[in-house]
């Protein structure tokens, strides 16, 4: 099942130190300047109702983590804003509500292949 897909079409100035502590943030297109700044703005191309399982792969570019955890609100902010943050700590429960955890990541790797035009997707392992 492919639960989410979507295409990077820009990468904040703040954006790499965050994702040295682990924290990557999304937003669709059109979000206010003071938060494009730390967010990786996308357009969003496909969104299922349905929360991913654990276990998921989250897939960007040609990185990949598994999803451990997801708040309890955080589905539906992906779905209605295209806003979520991924904490890669690997935690089998989410600390904040609107967040997904997913598996420890090469951050630097990861970094490295964000590019625009980057596919970000969330699908069954």
């Amino acid at each position: 099942m492919n639960y989410y897909k979507t295409v990077i079409s820009s990468i904040g100035e703040e954006v790499e130190s965050l994702l040295e502590g682990g924290v990557l943030i999304l937003y669709s297109d059109g979000a206010p300047p003071e938060l494009a700044e730390v967010s990786v703005l996308h357009r969003v191309e496909a969104a299922s109702s349905s929360v991913p399982r654990i276990g998921s792969l989250l897939r960007i570019g040609e990185a990949s983590a598994v999803v451990t955890a997801v708040g309890p609100t955080a589905w539906n902010k992906v779905s209605e804003l295209g806003h979520v943050v991924i904490n890669f700590n690997g935690s089998q429960t989410a600390e904040r509500p609107g967040e997904i955890c997913a598996s420890d990541i090469d951050r630097d790797r990861l970094f490295s292949g964000m590019k625009n035009g980057t596919v970000i997707e969330i699908v069954d392992a």
